[in-house]
């Protein structure tokens, strides 16, 4: 697709539902006893990956039309998936296959994970050294600690990980085999990381504690089933949020965002940037939502680091892109986990900029960008990851002359309707 510099943006927008919580919602309720019903479901490429794969596991899903978002998992229970007759096929999915894994290693049947090219790239040590200290059969067929992955189920032992990784991926596969464990599980982190899982197992009814960094989950929970209501994406938020401060005379209004303060530090870093941002009509229904109205601003340059890290690791991309229209220096610093994405996100950010003429010098852990300078149109390389074409078509919209996203597409897998709903602001 090819883009153009915007005069102004303007109009309300709601943004499709959360996409880790859409995910969690599905895993526990089909593991929970009763009827799930997930209002404001996302219906992208990743969220029905995880429907495909329980539905292969026996799981009964029903589905609205998509303008309603329902979804209705009829749950099996903790015991009740059955063996798949074939591999499970997650796409482009990297939670499905991480929480899957912590699910599938306590059942009393044998598995296979697996997906696309991406996936079967990134990394799966991580899970695959707490899930066997659990005392899990878990192993990558190729032998390269990628998918696909062999799972054969085995009593679990309950376990105390000290995770080195700012990843609630890494932490929900180990909390979700924990309910299959023998005993308590815990998983302590150097920092929060995202908490929706800990906030479903509670919500459909586990046991699950928090102390500090230390999350602990009891066994054998009998989970049953909710009326869930996701928030919208405060990720899929973040980019109009990033258009509406770059463009000029624009204001835009975002409706029942997700505003989880273990995802909100995007928003605490646009504050500091100057950004004008207002959080309104602030609700909690299992998750804290509100509206957030923005406005264009002048920004200058910040240094993200340390803790706040992971509570915006997904919006890293986008920020990057404010920084390059901000004044001054931007420092990224602890964003090493950007490497294992989709694709190598800090490596695909730095090659982007730099064809559109912004100073930007990558550092092993993340990158120094001195913005405020103009920024050119160019040939954009998306890597076929999502979060780098909807980036890229946000900043095109700062940049002179035209600005071209090769592989736009994917941005089905977490938003298929993002360029319509971007077109509708587009006031020129």
């Amino acid at each position: 697709m090819i883009f153009k510099k915007a005069n102004r943006l303007s109009g309300e927008i709601t943004v499709p539902g959360d996409k880790s919580i859409t995910h969690r919602a599905v895993m526990l309720g089909a593991l929970a006893t009763g009827k799930t019903e997930i209002h404001n479901f996302l219906y992208g490429a990743d969220c029905l990956s995880t429907i495909d794969c329980f539905e292969k596991l026996g799981v009964q899903v029903e589905s609205s039309s998509e303008p309603e978002g329902i979804v209705t998992i009829h749950g099996v229970g903790l015991h009740g998936l059955q063996a798949p007759s074939a591999s499970l096929d997650v796409g482009n999915s990297g939670t499905t296959i991480r929480l899957m894994s912590g699910i599938l290693a306590g059942q009393e049947f044998d598995s296979m994970l697996t997906g696309d090219g991406s996936i079967q790239r990134r990394p799966m040590l991580r899970i695959i050294e707490p899930l066997s200290m659990m005392g899990a059969d878990i192993s990558s067929t190729l032998d390269n600690n990628c998918a696909p992955l062999q799972i054969k189920g085995k009593l679990l032992n309950g376990i105390h990980y000290i995770s080195p990784y700012n990843s609630a991926q890494v932490k929900s596969a180990v909390l979700f085999a924990g309910l299959y464990a023998d005993s308590r599980t815990s998983v302590t982190e150097k920092n929060v990381s995202r908490n929706h899982s800990e906030l479903m197992i509670d919500y459909f009814g586990g046991e699950i504690y928090m102390e500090d960094t230390t999350i602990t989950v009891c066994p054998e929970p009998t989970l049953i089933g909710q009326r869930v209501v996701v928030p919208g994406d405060l990720s899929s938020a973040a980019y109009f949020i990033a258009a509406a401060l770059i463009v000029p005379n624009s204001e835009i209004l975002i409706k029942n965002v997700g505003i989880n303060p273990t995802r909100d530090g995007m928003l605490r870093v646009v504050k500091e940037m100057g950004g004008h941002i207002e959080i309104l009509n602030e609700q909690f229904d299992g998750e804290p939502f509100a509206d957030i109205l923005v406005k264009s601003s002048a920004l200058h340059g910040v240094t993200i680091e340390g803790a706040i890290v992971p509570t915006l690791i997904d919006e890293l991309p986008i920020i990057s892109v404010l920084a390059a229209y901000a004044d001054g220096q931007t420092v990224i610093r602890d964003a090493a986990e950007l490497r294992v994405k989709e694709s190598d996100r800090l490596e695909a950010i730095v090659d982007n900029l730099s064809s559109m003429e912004v100073d930007i010098t990558p550092t092993p852990d993340g990158m120094i960008i001195n913005g405020g300078k103009p920024v050119k149109g160019t040939v954009i390389g998306s890597r076929l990851d999502h979060r780098i074409a909807m980036s890229f078509a946000i900043a095109a919209l700062g940049a002179e002359g035209n600005t071209e996203i090769i592989g736009s597409e994917c941005v089905k897998i977490s938003y298929p309707g993002f360029y319509q709903d971007l077109e509708s602001l587009i006031q020129n």
